[in-house]
């Protein structure tokens, strides 16, 4: 029987290890791009190209969520000055992990996941119980894993390099964006 998970997504350079590990473990992996607290447009579709790249590359379908950038907002209202890793990125990080797990239910994909920890500037800690909690609530698995550890993170490096990969150097959202980025 064939292991199936939904992957959310993040961008390229942390999906890199992870779709190369999941489909070394036997899983078949569907990729889901639910991103919107990226800023601005343009970034948006730079990551997402990137997304589409690997994904057809390694013959995963990819679902795409509709952009709503405005509802994120609403939602993270008043955590503006919150710093990195703070109320802000947990709210961001919950309101992704659940629309994963509702979709996956939607999909009846029996397993979930998210690339989010991959990236050394995201707490497994954090993100893995959210993840488990959103399970629960929609009856799917949650594949609750620290990516990073065992030389994800690395190995995301070199297929970025490979794959002459865009890499970003700001989480994603405008509160995320350091100094001066955009002037």
């Amino acid at each position: 029987m064939e292991k199936e998970i939904l992957l959310h997504v993040c961008c390229a350079p942390c999906a890199g290890s992870v779709v190369e590990r999941l489909l070394a473990e036997g899983w078949r992996v569907t990729l889901y791009w639910c991103n919107p607290n990226i800023f601005p447009q343009e970034e948006y579709a730079k990551r997402l190209e990137e997304v589409e790249r690997w994904s057809q590359k390694n013959k995963t379908e990819l679902i795409k969520e509709k952009e709503e950038y405005n509802d994120w907002l609403r939602q993270v209202e008043g955590l503006a000055s919150e710093m990195e890793g703070g109320a802000r990125c947990q709210t961001c990080y919950t309101i992704r992990l659940e629309k994963t797990a509702e979709k996956a239910k939607m999909h009846n994909i029996p397993h979930y996941a998210s690339t989010l920890t991959n990236s050394r500037h995201k707490k497994a800690e954090i993100i893995n119980p959210i993840g488990e909690k959103f399970a629960k609530k929609y009856g799917v698995g949650f594949l609750a894993r620290d990516w990073k550890k065992q030389g994800g993170e690395l190995r995301s490096v070199e297929i970025c390099q490979e794959e002459n990969f865009y890499r970003q150097d700001y989480c994603g959202c405008e509160f995320s964006i350091r100094k001066g980025r955009l002037a």
